[in-house]
């Protein structure tokens, strides 16, 4: 109880560990009655296959052996021990629910919004959007803001006038959603200034 209590409070690639878990062990519960395997079984391993994280840190071990370890120390079963050791493959795994944690701690780390990116992948993915829609005619600048989730377009205004401007966004927008992969919305933004500067004060 300890060691999910630390996981309460721990994030791996920004997905919630605790919340991980309770994903995985209803999603094992569900696939072990699905194919006839030891639902209760598959549960419990799934649920504790990640505890290893609260310890990884402050003691050797990689979190797979390291919650294997405890769970063996605390009288878990031998089956329940090798599901949560094998989940990565650093042994063989012994049972069939041993293989169920395995395929849903994959499904639940990759399943859409579940992690954030890390910080090179963002990266090459805010460019990339932004040399996307730098393709377009007139576009001066593009700034990729709120983590992607929001385009302000800088036009010239020499090349791009006001119905130019509402046009073009619906454009990128439409370019956007059909060659750039994203989970959620997108808001366009085209911005077209004009200035006009004088100098006050010279003979």
């Amino acid at each position: 109880l300890e060691l999910l209590g630390v996981l309460r409070l721990r994030t791996s690639y920004n997905q919630n560990v605790l919340a991980h878990l309770v994903e995985c062990a209803n999603l094992a519960a569900d696939i072990a009655e699905m194919v006839g395997a030891n639902v209760e079984l598959a549960r419990r391993a799934a649920f504790l296959h990640d505890i290893g994280k609260a310890m990884t840190g402050s003691h050797d071990g990689t979190h797979a052996q390291l919650g294997a370890r405890a769970a063996r120390e605390a009288g878990e079963s031998p089956d329940v021990v090798n599901a949560m050791e094998a989940h990565h493959d650093e042994v063989p795994q012994e049972t069939i629910e041993a293989v169920i944690v395995q395929v849903v701690d994959a499904v639940s780390a990759s399943r859409p919004g579940a992690r954030r990116d890390d910080g090179d992948s963002y990266i090459e993915r805010m460019e990339s959007l932004e040399k996307l829609v730098e393709e377009h005619e007139g576009v001066a600048h593009v700034y990729a803001m709120a983590a992607g989730r929001e385009l302000r377009v800088a036009v010239e205004p020499s090349i791009v006038d006001d119905d130019g401007a509402r046009e073009l966004a619906r454009t990128i927008a439409e370019h956007i959603e059909r060659d750039f992969s994203f989970a959620g919305e997108i808001k366009v933004t085209v911005i077209r200034e004009t200035r006009a500067d004088s100098v006050a004060g010279q003979a």
